[in-house]
């Protein structure tokens, strides 16, 4: 007992003194935020922003909202996205798309692919004036996958059996608890056909590209940066600054001035890594993914 008070001893006391001074850490930390120093710039309203999309597309309200405040600010001329992504779900891919596409309408866009632009996140960035990809960037795999296990041999030798009532011929479409049937993977086939169809259309609309040229530009094709300009899939093979002059040069700002982290945001960041340090100091194993 008193070895496990001791090995738990750094996280007690931590608890104990953020529990007996918490109004204290609140009040130093409002301080600091108020008179921490800024430089000059930071005192300028910025005219052209830097937007993040990082990591498999889920949930995109944030970067939408982001994307619709730019598109709002008219101190705002330019925007530049910056993408390394997988790619993810449907929807939220087409929704950062169609975001893109009425940011442009009023104020120029520039696609970074800093990584991978790849499935979803290139689907999300093809209505930008202009895509620069990194010379290391993979492009592409423009398609449409539908994944499911079949579990039942599993199921089998522990002794479970599932029990459905189910009404609709398709109801059960997809489950795990048995191999899926002929006809239901045409069913599933039928959706993934149509959303594939509408992935190609809107790439070849966006990108000036012709739809019989699918095979070539589409098809889950993986591309390095130089193949994916042959292509047509990106307009540059580039760096960071690359796009960054492009951006400027394409809103017509004399004196470019980004926006920076929020301080807050920023410092919110610091801890949350801080306290993951912490957990996996003591837990080490104990992850998120």
């Amino acid at each position: 007992m008193e070895g496990m008070k001791k090995l738990f001893l750094p996280i007690t006391a931590t608890v104990g003194f953020i529990q007996n001074h918490f109004k204290a850490m609140v009040f130093i930390l409002i301080v600091v935020l108020i008179f921490m120093p800024r430089d000059d710039s930071s005192l300028v309203p910025h005219n052209l922003e830097k937007i993040s999309l990082v990591g498999p597309i889920m949930d995109v309200n944030e970067v939408v909202q982001k994307i619709e405040n730019a598109r709002q600010n008219d101190r705002v001329k330019g925007v530049l996205l910056v993408v390394n992504s997988p790619g993810g779900a449907v929807a939220p891919s087409v929704e950062v798309a169609y975001a893109i596409k009425r940011l442009r309408q009023k104020k120029p866009v520039v696609v970074y692919a800093s990584g991978t632009i790849a499935s979803g996140s290139y689907y999300s960035s093809i209505w930008a004036n202009e895509i620069v990809a990194n010379p290391g960037s993979m492009v592409g795999s423009i398609g449409v996958i539908m994944h499911g296990a079949d579990l039942s041999e599993v199921m089998q030798k522990i002794g479970i059996k599932s029990q459905v009532i189910a009404a609709g011929k398709y109801k059960q479409l997809g489950t795990a608890d048995r191999e899926w049937t002929e006809y239901e993977k045409a069913e599933l086939n039928k959706v993934i056909q149509d959303t594939y169809n509408m992935f190609v259309t809107d790439v070849a609309n966006a990108r000036g590209l012709r739809v019989e040229d699918a095979p070539y530009f589409a098809n889950a094709h993986i591309f390095t940066a130089h193949q994916a300009k042959d292509v047509g899939l990106v307009d540059k093979v580039g760096v960071s600054f690359d796009a960054q002059e492009d951006l400027i040069r394409l809103s017509g700002v004399k004196n470019p001035i980004w926006n920076k982290e929020d301080p807050m945001e920023k410092l919110f960041k610091k801890l949350s890594a801080q306290t993951a340090v912490t957990l996996n100091t003591y837990f080490p194993a104990l992850s998120l993914q």
